[in-house]
């Protein structure tokens, strides 16, 4: 069960509704859900707050780095590090262009993936053994090859019209596996996240 939860982004008002901060978003989200304010917190380096599972009603800690995405580890060791929690009670919520955009994937462990916030935690935790739910965005239709100049611009870039109403409904969703981890078992969570149909045609039929 997770102990921790953690939205990557990057600070500043500038990068706020951006496919990267996909993370803060779902966060956000679930801090309202929880009703758990997120403060400054200097020591943890971000935005921290403490929720209460919706069973059991177990404290659960929230955080948003304010370390920019690619030293966002720095954040997550300092609190893990002051409540002396594992990595593997750590989930970390972020965006993904290797999914389409609207599926969404809760995994147990593994790489990067070529996510910068993702190597920062896995160095400063020293293993990739924690979970992590990743948020499809897609990739730009004319994105060729490795185009890293390219991919940039398009993480950093907003949602149009369209794609921010699928997002809002996966945002939903995602706070919805979040609480069924903590109702039924981490396992239904997964099968549950990893099962959704959310795209941008299944939204224009509803």
């Amino acid at each position: 069960m997770p102990q921790l939860i953690v939205g990557l982004g990057n600070p500043e008002t500038k990068y706020n509704q951006t496919r990267h901060n996909i993370g803060f978003a779902a966060l956000d989200a679930l801090s309202s859900s929880w009703q758990a304010h997120l403060l400054k917190n200097r020591k943890f380096q971000g935005e921290y707050g403490e929720g209460f599972t919706p069973v059991e009603r177990r404290k659960v800690h929230l955080l948003k780095p304010s370390t920019y995405m690619n030293l966002s580890g720095q954040a997550i060791q300092a609190l893990t590090s002051w409540y002396n929690l594992p990595p593997e009670s750590v989930l970390v919520i972020y965006d993904d262009m290797d999914l389409p955009l609207g599926k969404t994937r809760w995994r147990l462990s593994g790489s990067a993936g070529g996510h910068n916030g993702m190597k920062s935690i896995i160095t400063h935790l020293n293993t990739q053994n924690f979970p992590r739910l990743r948020i499809g965005i897609g990739k730009p239709k004319k994105m060729l090859g490795k185009d890293e100049n390219h991919s940039i611009s398009y993480v950093l870039g907003k949602f149009s019209t369209d794609e921010r109403k699928v997002m809002s409904e996966i945002i939903k969703f995602v706070v919805e596996c979040v609480e069924l981890c903590f109702k039924q078992g981490v396992e239904k969570a997964i099968n549950q996240c990893n099962s959704n149909d959310f795209s941008l045609a299944t939204s224009r039929k509803s």
